[in-house]
């Protein structure tokens, strides 16, 4: 008889138990759930800032590599370093030259090469060419004509917009041909073909030889290079910087090789033609 009555009464309790506990319950399910929403959307977040991070620095990586394998190309050695490669190329193509045209249109065997003739050549091209033409139509240009680096990286639509550049690079033609050329290249390839060539070894005597010599032959030497150098000169100012003097390097060798053949053998009476 208790029992009976003892069992309705612990149901009864466990119901009101149950009922007075399911708020919190509920409540505590919600910022459980909240929580762990909450927790969800940052990890979201998370991974798409990492993702977003990792994306930026392969894309960081490429374009270093990238950048890297340009500038290791060999068709990038111009660009980034201009000053060794056209000296390089003035004193190989000015020696190369002479050599093809001993060899090939003299038609003499190795043994025969006049390396002394060849030795011209090589020291003009070198000092002269590489060095002082580098050193005048590069760093000095930049200083007398201010548009020079500006107009060289315009495009050819541009530059033909440019009045001011365009002047620029007309009155570096006229100085190559009327200032350049007849007063510091000329005397300067003499004195140095009766250096290499010569039987004295007094200074003075280079200068005053070859400058006697460039006095005799000034007429025809002025107007061969003016004819050749004329055109050329109105091409090259309108090159990018570093491909200018290699352009120039590129047309000498012809020149080179026709002077050559023409008067390149060294002789104590002959006033042979200059090269460029």
């Amino acid at each position: 008889m208790k029992t009976r009555r003892v069992l309705p009464l612990l149901i009864a309790m466990i119901g009101l138990y149950r009922g007075l506990a399911a708020p919190q319950t509920i409540q505590a399910s919600r910022r459980a759930f909240t929580k762990t929403g909450k927790t969800l959307r940052a990890t979201v977040e998370n991974g798409k800032n990492n993702a977003k991070t990792v994306s930026q620095n392969l894309a960081a990586k490429n374009a270093k590599l990238e950048a890297a394998a340009s500038s290791g190309s060999i068709w990038s050695i111009p660009k980034d370093h201009p000053f060794a490669f056209q000296l390089f190329v003035a004193t190989a193509k000015t020696a190369a030259a002479d050599l093809m045209v001993q060899m090939v249109a003299e038609g003499k065997t190795l043994s025969e090469v006049d390396w002394k003739r060849n030795g011209i050549f090589v020291v003009f091209g070198c000092a002269y060419l590489g060095g002082f033409q580098w050193w005048i139509m590069v760093n000095k240009y930049r200083q007398w004509f201010p548009t020079m680096d500006r107009f060289a990286k315009l495009s050819f639509a541009d530059k033909l917009k440019d009045k001011a550049g365009i002047l620029d690079a007309g009155r570096m033609v006229l100085f190559d041909l009327f200032v350049h050329l007849p007063f510091m290249y000329f005397p300067t390839y003499y004195t140095v073909k009766e250096f290499v060539g010569g039987k004295s070894w007094n200074p003075a005597d280079w200068v005053k030889d070859g400058v006697g010599k460039y006095a005799n032959n000034i007429q025809d030497d002025l107007a061969a290079m003016v004819k050749l150098w004329g055109p050329s000169d109105c091409i090259q100012f309108i090159l990018p910087l570093h491909l200018r003097m290699p352009f120039r390097h590129i047309v000498s060798f012809f020149w080179t090789a026709y002077v050559s053949f023409t008067r390149g053998a060294i002789e104590p009476a002959g006033v042979p033609l200059p090269t460029k």
